[in-house]
């Protein structure tokens, strides 16, 4: 049974128009792209904050 997954609900796309399963298809890719932005902002942030620590560090030499 083909389907398709947003917000953790598992939707049957047999039962769905062409637009429908467009729709999900789209809310489908957006949230794995959030997910994947939330990491990269994580990686960010902790790249950022050694390299503040690290510069504080250089400075109070």
């Amino acid at each position: 049974m083909p389907k398709i997954t947003v917000d953790g609900i598992d939707y049957n796309t047999e039962d769905l128009s062409e637009n429908g399963k467009a729709q999900l298809a789209s809310l489908q890719f957006l949230e794995v792209q959030m997910k994947r932005l939330k990491n990269e902002i994580a990686v960010y942030q902790t790249a950022r904050a050694t390299y503040a620590q690290a510069l504080k560090a250089e400075l109070e030499k």
